[in-house]
């Protein structure tokens, strides 16, 4: 079987599992570690469904002051918008009207992002996650010179490697709601 057929199959398991327990949990925590302190700007996401809760988080890493980006997709490609907390800023992603997206002028250099918070299904020992599947996230990891890190629920972080193609990049960390956990770089 291919690692991308294996991803999708891991893909509808996992969502299928995170439906069966879902639980809303508070990543706000994670404003006080090292990474997060040192970092003035941020690109963070607005989750929806089942998925890690980020409002807390947000709203934290506003009330710190940082700047916050969120993503837009462009075609394959994610834009990141500056985001000061006005949910009339966002509008219906074109991908899903569940996905929110803000409106606003993109910031023309990224390279202000010091640390990105990743949205994943699970992630492994290695750093490597299985994400929704529109490869967003990699391709914009692979142009981001930043520290990232990905939200899962608890349990979420996988024993065993998850299937990786050439284009997947490991993140430095995971964080479940009680933990922070820094993969080797």
């Amino acid at each position: 079987m291919s690692a991308s057929s294996e991803k999708s199959d891991l893909r509808n398991r996992y969502r299928f599992e995170r439906r069966e327990r879902y639980l809303d949990h508070s990543f706000a925590y994670l404003v006080t570690s090292l990474e997060f302190a040192n970092a003035s700007h941020i690109a963070s996401y607005l989750s929806y469904g089942d998925e890690p809760s980020t409002s807390d988080l947000n709203s934290a890493l506003l009330t710190s002051s940082k700047s916050l980006y969120l993503p837009r997709i462009i075609g394959k490609e994610l834009e990141w918008v500056q985001w000061q907390g006005d949910t009339s800023q966002l509008i219906p992603s074109k991908l899903s009207k569940n996905i929110l997206e803000p409106n606003g002028p993109a910031i023309s250099d990224q390279s202000l992002i010091e640390l990105i918070i990743v949205p994943a299904l699970r992630i492994d020992r290695s750093g490597y996650r299985l994400g929704q599947g529109g490869g967003f996230y990699d391709r914009s990891l692979s142009k981001l010179n930043c520290w990232s890190i990905g939200l899962i629920h608890p349990d979420e972080i996988s024993s065993e490697d998850l299937p990786r193609e050439s284009f997947d990049i490991p993140l430095n960390a995971a964080a479940t709601p009680d933990l922070l956990l820094r993969f080797k770089s």
